[in-house]
């Protein structure tokens, strides 16, 4: 597709567009996934925004060892990884880490880069429970990111900027939308591997092109014969989505099935709802990343996390599930088991669980396996 053509030329030079805005004396401001960290505030102050998504390879979850306890997130122990290591290109253009901390894992990121590194590190808090109260805190958290931004940056985040950045990233995510709801088709148009490649490339790539490609890549899909495919329909969740993290869309993809949507915590972009864009902006910042937001597995109740991914379940017409979690994240493996439950009682289709630590010796046959096995027993009940 000549859209996703013109994204990859983007991102073979984007860490040297990077490197020319820190140089010219940009800031470019990393933060930690969840979806709690609204970018608009950082746009709104001239500053550019990238979200640390790297993941999938062993090496940075064996140098954590050196810094961390085993029994961490292996998504959380490997950024720690990376930043020692020191050979992530975007990781090293960083000028101030913001953490929106939602579980100790995230926390543990934060307190390594502020005690081993001389970067900067800001944090915020994200409450686990919607009310009024959680409301209120998040909303005093995010001031607290308006005005550090500011201080960081010398640039007043006026509401005529704020606005114009709210505006594009409404669109941005309505065209995520757009595309992502193509695959409620027999025959989607768009693979899961081309989806997630676009999504994980919006955390770091220019949005003004990333807007073009979106744009382009709708009216591609629009008129393009799909590929038919007689392979099982998989729904893809789990707690964390990582770029490089490919190893099970590769094994899903060579088994025959086809991924038809995603869910995770932590990872991916949430596209399914925008921001008002009047009245208060940072409250209305507040209500659709924190109050409009499908929580993540740390939140309590569980329940709206759970009744999301049963939605999409059935709009997209699964046949099956698979549960991506990664090693030790245990509000994921707590709620995968009471989600197995509901899952049987309510649609009846299986769900397979994977688990992994990055470990592509010991994972890949293992994995290969199971997937397989998973693939023909939805097989046999269609």
């Amino acid at each position: 597709m000549e859209a996703m053509q013109k994204l990859e030329e983007h991102l073979r030079t984007r860490v040297d567009e990077l490197t020319k805005i820190k140089r010219d004396g940009g800031k470019i401001i990393g933060y930690l996934p969840g979806g709690y960290m609204p970018e608009e505030l950082v746009y709104a102050c001239g500053a550019m925004p990238i979200q640390l998504t790297r993941g999938g390879d062993p090496e940075p979850v064996a140098i954590s060892a050196g810094y961390v306890p085993r029994f961490l997130d292996t998504f959380c122990r490997s950024q720690i990884g990376y930043k020692i290591l020191g050979d992530e290109p975007l990781y090293e253009l960083i000028d101030l880490l913001v953490a929106p901390v939602t579980d100790n894992n995230i926390r543990a990121i934060a307190d390594c880069w502020n005690f081993y590194t001389d970067l900067e590190v800001f944090r915020y808090g994200v409450p686990h429970t919607k009310d009024n109260l959680g409301f209120n805190y998040y909303l005093d958290g995010l001031n607290l990111l308006k005005g550090k931004l500011e201080g960081f940056t010398g640039t007043r985040i006026e509401d005529e900027k704020l606005r114009e950045a709210i505006a594009l990233s409404n669109r941005i995510r309505e065209l995520f939308k757009e595309i992502s709801l193509t695959r409620k088709s027999a025959r989607p148009p768009i693979s899961s591997r081309d989806f997630i490649k676009l999504n994980h490339a919006s955390f770091h790539a220019d949005r003004s092109i990333m807007l073009e490609v979106l744009e382009s890549l709708t009216k591609e899909l629009k008129r393009r014969e799909a590929p038919n495919s007689s392979g099982p329909r998989i729904l893809f969740t789990g707690s964390t989505l990582a770029m490089g993290d490919h190893k099970v869309l590769d094994l899903l993809e060579a088994s025959g099935a086809q991924i038809v949507i995603e869910c995770f915590d932590e990872g991916l972009r949430d596209y399914w709802k925008n921001v008002a864009n009047n009245g208060d902006l940072m409250k209305a910042l507040a209500d659709r990343y924190f109050m409009k937001k499908v929580p993540g597995a740390y939140f309590r109740p569980s329940r709206e996390r759970l009744d999301f991914i049963l939605k999409l379940a059935r709009d997209f017409k699964v046949d099956g599930i698979l549960w991506y979690q990664l090693m030790y994240r245990d509000g994921a493996d707590i709620q995968s088991y009471r989600f197995s439950q509901i899952l049987k009682k309510e649609l009846d289709i299986p769900m397979l669980k994977l688990q992994s630590d990055w470990d592509m010796a010991g994972e890949i046959g293992p994995f290969r396996t199971r997937i397989e096995a998973f693939v023909e027993t939805i097989g046999r009940r269609r």
